[in-house]
């Protein structure tokens, strides 16, 4: 099906985050200055190396579900439930009606990544057939314990029923799809959606993602595959993209979804616009020597290090960044600010400063470290960040990065440690992950 000319926008934000549940709440954390990593308190969170994270409290996903959709709920883990919650936040906050919409042109298209199961669905079976300390009677758990465990426990976690959970919650008929491709997953997402619109596949989509990474299973994954800061004295200084001083992620929740429509079909009901998605780009890069053997589980004096760059081979991020400028028809000198992926780690953000430089010319463009202030959201980092810069957008005014001090001289990226107006229509957002993937999204402010 071919491309068309139609343009497509931004009409509804739904953002569940470590600072507000809900945009509004969202935003006036993010201008007052709020940083939402802490200690953490769950039982046996001092076990891990890092005791602390950017979790989402008080979230209820009942308080975002009519009574008739809520028995749902038990087959939703708790990245489904952000989802959820955060489209029905979105279509609020875009004002549609949905008994007034056509469900066969509401299409959704959802990131996701690992989901982390719950050790409590697994702990009756497990113990029955446990024998001392360590070991496990597989007769015995073929015998007693599976039939312990529950019988759905598994459409809890597959990665796909994301996005078959937001359709059927919001009786969307069109196109479905979910991106498994974790944190850059949720720019695929939006990407996507752009696509359906232009192809006239829907006049609406729902796209963004949700993701836990602070769950039991999820710390102990993340602290076997990924370098965590370990600041547990100070963890609101834990997490200094592109600082000389930062010493590893820091791990948060959340989700982020947007009503991304049809710029004709929004104009014909009178929608509010946030920002047009003028432009998208997503490559694979292989310039860089990204062994998980040596840069990810290595000693902490390889994990320092920057990866390797391979010769003659182009840098994916400027790629996809490249991509996303011209078909956006725009130049580096036409960006308010890049909102970038800056995940704190010494290896990505050299390799991601490299990328922004090469595309965009060195410290030519102030950036913004939103992980800064709530930490890597996983799948969900992507929407909730992008989330961050649209409001800014809409209100004037970029918020601070914080713990940016000491800039590393390794890092050719000016971060923004202070606030500043918004001066120019368009923002650049990247997202790429730790194997390769990346992806640029051009925003424009409309009339």
């Amino acid at each position: 099906m071919q491309l068309t000319s139609r343009r497509v926008v931004i009409t509804g934000i739904g953002a569940v985050t470590p600072l507000g549940l809900d945009a509004a709440s969202f935003w006036e954390a993010l201008r007052a200055g709020r940083n939402a990593v802490k200690t953490l308190t769950f039982r046996h969170s001092n076990s891990f190396v890092a005791h602390f994270g950017a979790p989402v409290d008080g979230f209820d996903a009942r308080n975002y579900l009519d009574k008739k959709d809520r028995k749902r709920l038990p087959l939703m883990s708790r990245p489904f439930q952000f989802a959820a919650a955060a489209s029905r936040l979105a279509l609020a906050d875009a004002g549609i009606n949905l008994e007034q919409l056509d469900p066969t042109r509401l299409a959704t298209v959802l990131g996701a990544g690992v989901i982390p199961n719950e050790p409590l669905e697994f702990a009756r079976g497990g113990r029955s057939s446990t024998i001392g300390v360590g070991r496990v009677d597989l007769q015995r758990w073929g015998a007693e314990g599976m039939s312990l465990v529950p019988p759905m426990w598994m459409l809890s976690y597959i990665p796909n029923m994301v996005g078959c959970h937001v359709s059927v919650l919001n009786n969307a008929q069109g196109p479905s799809n979910t991106i498994i491709q974790t944190d850059v997953a949720g720019l695929l997402a939006l990407g996507e959606a752009r696509r359906y619109l232009r192809r006239q596949q829907a006049d609406v989509v729902l796209a963004g993602a949700g993701d836990t990474r602070i769950s039991v299973m999820g710390l102990i994954r993340q602290q076997l595959m990924q370098p965590l800061s370990r600041r547990n004295d100070a963890p609101e200084r834990a997490c200094r993209p592109f600082d000389r001083d930062r010493d590893g992620q820091v791990l948060g929740e959340g989700g982020g979804i947007f009503v991304v429509e049809a710029e004709d079909h929004a104009r014909r009901r009178g929608a509010r616009i946030y920002a047009e998605l003028a432009g998208f780009g997503a490559a694979f890069d292989n310039s860089a020597d990204r062994s998980l053997g040596r840069w990810r589980i290595g000693s902490p004096a390889e994990r320092r290090r920057p990866y390797p760059r391979r010769p003659g081979h182009e840098h994916g991020l400027a790629r996809a960044i490249r991509i996303a400028l011209h078909q956006a028809g725009i130049c580096p000198n036409d960006l308010d600010h890049v909102n970038a992926y800056g995940c704190s780690t010494i290896p990505d953000d050299i390799w991601e400063a490299q990328g922004l430089a090469e595309a965009l010319g060195p410290r030519a463009v102030p950036v913004f470290a939103a992980k800064s202030r709530f930490g890597n959201l996983g799948v969900a980092g992507g929407p909730v960040e992008l989330a961050a810069s649209l409001l800014a957008m809409t209100h004037g005014e970029l918020p601070a990065s914080v713990n940016g001090e000491h800039p590393d001289p390794a890092c050719p990226v000016r971060v923004a440690t202070a606030v500043q107006p918004i001066t120019r229509s368009h923002f650049l957002k990247v997202s790429f992950t730790e194997l390769g993937q990346c992806a640029a999204l051009v925003c424009r402010t409309m009339e």
